[in-house]
């Protein structure tokens, strides 16, 4: 019986386990009540009288060294456990379906970083603003149709505080509080006052740019729209400007792109002229310089604007405005970002 004893001292061990499975066996093989260890035990009373006290002794040894085995055994498979990362025990058994970017945020984000590899940065303002930094800073005649209440959304009855009709509020503050160079873009929500339709909503998201320093020309505006144009669309992509008119600029102009459906061939998208129109630009009005504290005789700078919807519509063919804010997963669910 010491043979067998001391066999089974040197299997304990050298025991193993890698899951909890694998302990449980341990245990029911040497310690259940059918086990190796009581099986053992049954037969000591066979042992000889001269023999008991030092089989005895063994046989507790035995025991002992088994119990202590399986539990080290456990310890340690609970710490690997703990350990692992990548596994939470607080999460749900239950599979999580991720969800996916919204639309308007892939755009907005493929649209800053555009303007980030040209050197802007991002800047920020207020929703609800004042007269000044909406219209009067930015040369808009008191008698100008955007201040009409159709367009513009008034704070309780107040015609000095407005929601924003456009980010370029935000490019007012930063003239009045930073020097040039200034190189910007102002992404964000703005709200007018109009009907709710497929094509039009009250509320709505833009980005605009501004770049003010020293001998600034409308040929850098017309390169970094080039650039800008085939970065969002393609390097087939084509531009055109059309004179147009801003309080804020001048000159201004409209930029169109080649319809990105047809190639330029001519579509119902683009109402077969074969372009599409995407923002509007132009050189900042000194007007608007000088009512921010910068001297128009020694800067000059170019200002461009794009709604977001806009150019997820023609990136993404959405046909209808109001879809990107009813929040309807099936809608959702069709867009995927690496952002």
């Amino acid at each position: 019986m010491i043979d067998k004893i001391n066999g089974l001292l040197s299997e304990i061990e050298n025991l193993k386990a890698s899951k909890v499975e694998d302990i449980e066996a341990l245990r029911i093989k040497y310690l259940s009540k059918k086990g190796e260890i009581s099986t053992l035990m049954n037969d000591f009373r066979n042992v000889a009288a001269d023999q008991k006290r030092e089989v005895g002794m063994k046989l507790n040894e035995l025991k002992e060294k088994a119990q202590n085995q399986i539990n080290l055994l456990k310890e340690s498979l609970e710490n690997s456990q703990e350990g692992d990362q990548s596994i939470d025990l607080t999460r749900t058994a239950a599979p999580i379906v991720l969800g996916t970017r919204h639309p308007i945020s892939i755009v907005r984000k493929e649209i800053c970083d555009i303007f980030r590899r040209l050197g802007f940065s991002i800047a920020e303002g207020p929703e609800i603003e004042d007269d000044w930094h909406v219209f009067s800073s930015l040369n808009f005649a008191e008698d100008h149709p955007a201040r009409d209440m159709q367009d513009t959304f008034f704070i309780a009855r107040s015609p000095e505080i407005v929601l924003r009709t456009h980010t370029s509020s935000v490019q007012t503050r930063v003239m009045e509080k930073q020097e040039p160079p200034i190189r910007i873009i102002c992404p964000g929500r703005v709200y007018r006052n109009e009907a709710i339709s497929y094509r039009a909503h009250c509320f709505f998201h833009q980005v605009e740019a501004l770049y003010i320093d020293k001998n600034v020309s409308f040929a850098d505006l017309k390169q970094a729209l080039l650039f800008v144009a085939k970065e969002l669309f393609g390097a087939e992509t084509k531009i055109r400007l059309r004179p147009s008119y801003f309080p804020f600029t001048e000159p201004s102009a409209e930029m169109d792109i080649s319809c990105n459906i047809c190639g330029g061939k001519g579509c119902p998208f683009c109402k077969h002229t074969g372009w599409v129109e995407i923002l509007g630009c132009g050189m900042v009005d000194p007007n608007v310089l000088e009512n921010c504290g910068i001297d128009s005789k020694v800067y000059t700078g170019y200002a461009l604007g794009m709604g977001i919807e806009r150019i997820t519509n023609l990136k993404y063919r959405v046909k209808d405005l109001r879809m990107f804010s009813e929040n309807d997963i099936r809608f959702l669910d069709q867009f995927e970002s690496a952002y």
